[in-house]
């Protein structure tokens, strides 16, 4: 079976922006559902297991590009009493939907404190190595839901 949409694909991975190893390990996700992000997806359509994928995913098709807008500077009281506020901090607001918005701590000047929106890696050019580890097809259960789930059990 090759790599489509509605397949269950397993890989092992290794993520470097630049000369930096950013991120590695194995990753089950369901094709054509916007798992991951979606030059990587691309490079992957049509491959089976034991394929050996090197990609490089411009920002454009990865995080997106950097947008200065998403950084923001908010009032201290808009953070609940007990936050512990620091430099580097990630927090998650919502927006007006009710999905999860990641954002990040920049700095923190008297009761005003700057927050980036933007994903740690928007701007930034991906660079993949990939290897097909599994393709199966997803059950009904992972179509509904969108994603892949663990092997005998599910949460969300």
């Amino acid at each position: 079976m090759n790599v489509a949409k509605d397949a269950v694909v397993s890989m092992d991975y290794t993520l470097h922006v630049e000369d930096e190893l950013v991120d590695q390990g194995q990753l089950d996700y369901l094709h054509g559902h916007k798992n991951i992000v979606a030059g990587l997806e691309d490079a992957l359509s049509g491959k089976a297991v034991g394929d050996k994928v090197s990609v490089v995913v411009p920002p454009e098709k990865g995080y997106g590009l950097y947008d200065p807008e998403g950084v923001q500077v908010l009032e201290r009281e808009a953070f609940p009493a007990d936050a512990d506020l620091e430099e580097g901090a990630m927090f998650y607001a919502e927006d007006p939907q009710g999905n999860p918005m990641p954002f990040t701590i920049l700095g923190i000047e008297g009761q005003d404190v700057t927050v980036d929106f933007n994903h740690a890696l928007a701007g930034e050019t991906l660079n993949f190595d990939v290897t097909v580890t599994g393709v199966r097809p997803a059950t009904a259960e992972e179509l509904a839901h969108g994603h892949v789930h663990g092997e005998g059990e599910h949460s969300h």
